[in-house]
């Protein structure tokens, strides 16, 4: 798919780390952005500073994502490309033993439904919404749209504390290939990326010793990744026609320890 000022492009949670280093590349090809972001200050800011339009979105909820593509679509017209990059989670152990008073506490059920709600069902509901839109419209250039999802290392390599995360993300690699073959006959792709450890604003805030401790366990280059990495993977899967099905690891080979 061609990649210029006739396309245009939704990205979640793109107020922000990956999401926003996506905006700013597809901006700098002259592509239409709509970003899909929670956080109104700060998105609206972003889309004044990189030319994109602003859709408040919460991917938690099925109005209000209809909502935002209908406001995208009304500006920028039916976007071909989406870009999935909003999500979080928390760190919980499964079951564990209070060190000073030795009682044995579990991982609220509510907070692991929470992570799979914002991760996965977050991106499905996008999903859904843009293949339909997608399909509406006539094929350009034998293809009517690209979907890109964003995994994470956490979905193969999962921490201590990660249960919830891991499972989330795992479930967004295990159906790439499945929501692939759903849309092969309306010449849809959908691929994933599964980042390792990227150099983000949620990174920003931690420490530089464990930062540079984390840039350590990558086998090379030695360093965390950098958001325009990340960015150019996503370019890559919407220029390139028979990328299709895949998750593909943008990690410098790191392979994640137990903590």
């Amino acid at each position: 798919m061609n990649i210029d000022s006739t396309l245009a492009a939704v990205v979640t949670g793109g107020a922000s780390g990956l999401g926003l280093a996506t905006v700013k590349a597809l901006r700098a090809q002259g592509v239409k952005v709509a970003i899909f972001d929670l956080n109104k200050d700060i998105g609206e800011k972003v889309a004044e500073e990189t030319g994109a339009v602003f859709c408040q979105c919460d991917v938690l909820s099925d109005e209000s994502v209809d909502n935002a593509f209908a406001q995208a679509r009304e500006v920028n017209g039916q976007e071909r490309v989406l870009v999935c990059c909003a999500g979080g989670g928390n760190a919980i152990p499964t079951a564990r033993r209070d060190k000073k008073t030795g009682e044995i506490k579990i991982f609220p059920t509510d907070q692991f439904e929470w992570v799979l709600r914002l991760n996965t069902v977050g991106t499905f509901r996008c999903i859904t919404r843009a293949a339909a839109g997608m399909m509406a419209g006539e094929p350009v250039d034998e293809e009517r749209g690209v979907i890109v999802n964003t995994a994470s290392a956490a979905a193969t390599d999962g921490q201590m504390g990660q249960a919830a995360y891991s499972a989330a993300k795992a479930a967004i690699v295990g159906m790439t290939l499945t929501i692939a073959r759903d849309l092969s006959r309306e010449n849809i792709r959908v691929n994933t990326i599964q980042p390792g450890i990227f150099d983000t604003p949620a990174m920003a805030r931690a420490p530089q010793e464990m930062k540079d401790a984390l840039g350590a366990m990558v086998p090379y280059p030695r360093r965390l990744g950098h958001p325009d990495e990340f960015a150019s993977m996503v370019l890559e899967m919407i220029r390139n026609c028979y990328i299709n099905g895949e998750t593909v690891r943008l990690d410098g080979a790191i392979r994640m320890q137990p903590r």
